[in-house]
């Protein structure tokens, strides 16, 4: 009897282990990839923690690998011609290369430079005028603007449940195919918010395994001296808004800071950009006037228009002579980050004959 009793408890036991590894397995089926691979946010050394934590937006490869494809898929504008990707390239740290002014729909162009895409993750407010604050909206603007990509989000989402693949990878990243206008820029943020650029000479330099040349040397402390102000190492801008002696181009009239917050005190601020990547991302300014890295620096020593806004740091300006600008120009060049520029990763997943140097 007692072997009898023994034998059913085994039973059950069996029979209780066995229904929770098939609920375990049929959990796992059904959620089908509902993000199932995490992944980590990269924070470099040195870096400050980050703004955009993807806390409300958890990051897995599915998601990363959604939000890549919507970044290249020119089908997210009315035309079919304009993807993000066209006007943030890779080769030039995801900004518009040798271009003032980006193309966008029915031959227009664009009012303002394109902003190189990196780092995003530490910045609260995008674009030169800060007029969005969160990093998932910030899409928002180049998709619908009638100058840019011109299509609405409700379009959008038609076009994208007609596919076979992306009902597939919505259904990945979010756990079912239902495609919304939020899904589709979290999968964006998941990409753009992952860009990050800390792998260029200087990088090593600080890590001990890169070593300046006698030119970039003298350079990096014409930079720390003349320069961190307002470009700090490591994201080399400190984020705000300032004035720095631009004249005003009377055809676009653009004033900048003060379109978004209507103060006098904001006229003809703009936002203070990274020097990093900054030998691959030219034109330089708001409005692309400097197809150099040389005449940005000669506009501080003797083009700066003063105003009454004009930033207190540059009421006398900045100057330097020939040997000094060729040093300054020598370190910004450390700046650049080759990695990012030919990651794989971050490439256009359509684009088959890529190098793929970067196998992660």
């Amino acid at each position: 009897m007692k072997t009898i009793r023994i034998t059913i408890v085994a039973m059950l036991l069996f029979v209780f282990l066995f229904s929770q590894i098939v609920q375990s397995f049929s959990s796992a089926t059904s959620n089908n990839g509902k993000g199932n691979t995490p992944l980590q946010q990269e924070i470099p050394d040195g870096f400050p923690m980050p703004h955009y934590k993807f806390e409300q937006n958890k990051l897995t490869q599915e998601g990363f690998d959604l939000g890549r494809k919507l970044f290249y898929d020119g089908r997210l504008s009315k035309d079919g011609n304009f993807s993000c990707g066209s006007c943030h390239q890779q080769f030039a740290a995801f900004s518009t290369y040798d271009h003032s002014f980006s193309h966008g729909f029915n031959n227009s162009s664009t009012q303002r430079n394109a902003i190189a895409l990196f780092n995003l993750a530490w910045q609260k407010e995008f674009h030169h005028d800060g007029g969005i604050n969160h990093l998932e909206v910030q899409p928002l603007a180049p998709l619908t603007s009638p100058n840019e990509m011109a299509e609405t989000m409700n379009t959008i989402i038609q076009k994208l449940k007609k596919e076979k693949d992306y009902r597939k990878m919505f259904k990945s990243s979010f756990g079912d195919e239902k495609i919304t206008g939020q899904r589709i820029l979290k999968a964006l943020a998941q990409f753009t918010g992952s860009i990050v650029s800390a792998d260029s000479k200087y990088d090593r330099m600080k890590k001990g395994i890169a070593t300046f040349t006698p030119y970039e040397e003298r350079g990096y402390l014409l930079y720390k001296t003349n320069c961190a102000s307002c470009h700090p190492e490591p994201l080399f801008t400190d984020l705000s808004y300032r004035n720095i002696g631009l004249s005003l181009d009377t055809f676009l009239n653009d004033f900048g800071r003060m379109k978004i917050t209507g103060k006098s005190e904001d006229s003809l601020k703009f936002k203070v950009p990274s020097l990093r990547n900054i030998a691959v991302s030219a034109p330089f300014m708001h409005d692309g006037r400097y197809q150099s890295i040389k005449a940005c620096v000669e506009h501080y020593g003797n083009k700066i228009n003063k105003s009454t806004t004009l930033d207190s740091l540059l009421q006398n300006g900045i100057r330097f002579n020939r040997a000094q600008t060729v040093d300054l120009i020598a370190f910004l060049r450390t700046l650049t980050d080759s990695t990012l520029l030919k990651s794989y990763r971050f490439s256009d997943p359509e684009n088959k004959s890529f190098n793929n140097i970067d196998k992660h």
